[in-house]
């Protein structure tokens, strides 16, 4: 992984809209929350039997960065393993199924630091966009820590006509590439 990935503190996920694939970009953010250079592109094929995303540096497609796979086809509580270019191991991130029937529940587990919990921001919210279908568009933040309440990170999907999240890292020892592939996560595999 680059010095330069690893040093930033802020990334913006943007979705792009296409009809068969969910693509995304994710970019370095500027001073004023701009986005600045792309680190990575992702691309997702939709209703695939078993889910992967493989991230590239940039959208030619021609360099791997990283990628994530379910380990299992039809799981409610799979891990995803996320692996580097190599297809070396990174860390895992999980769905926590029964935590997340009311409020939207992530474990994020990277080697060499204890694992960080990530839940949706607001219950109202996350109750509001299970039971009203025409709700679903409703932004969610989530809010990533470790043991005692320490901050991990945090996912803020901001308004607009497409997806778009501010991810802020909070903990210098998390793996950049870790926090981008649960980020593309979250709005890749949230509605599962």
């Amino acid at each position: 992984m680059s010095t330069q990935l690893q040093s930033l503190q802020t990334l913006v996920v943007r979705q792009r809209i296409r009809m068969m694939v969910n693509q995304y970009e994710v970019h370095a953010a500027g001073p004023d929350g701009s986005e600045a250079g792309m680190v990575a592109f992702a691309q997702q094929k939709r209703m695939a039997f078993k889910e992967q995303v493989t991230l590239y540096t940039d959208d030619t497609k021609q360099q791997p960065v990283l990628g994530f796979k379910a380990r299992k086809v039809m799981d409610l509580g799979s891990a995803y393993d996320v692996t580097d270019a190599t297809g070396a191991p990174i860390g895992v991130f999980r769905k926590d199924f029964k935590r997340s029937l009311l409020r939207s529940t992530w474990i994020v587990e990277q080697p060499g630091l204890p694992a960080a919990t990530g839940q949706e921001r607001s219950q109202l919210v996350a109750i509001l966009r299970r039971f009203a279908e025409s709700l679903s568009w409703l932004p969610y933040h989530f809010d990533f820590v470790f043991e005692a309440d320490q901050p991990a990170f945090s996912v803020v999907k901001k308004w607009g006509l497409r997806d778009r999240y501010v991810v802020t890292i909070h903990d210098p020892r998390l793996d950049r590439r870790m926090v981008i592939a649960m980020a593309v996560g979250l709005d890749a595999l949230q509605g599962r």
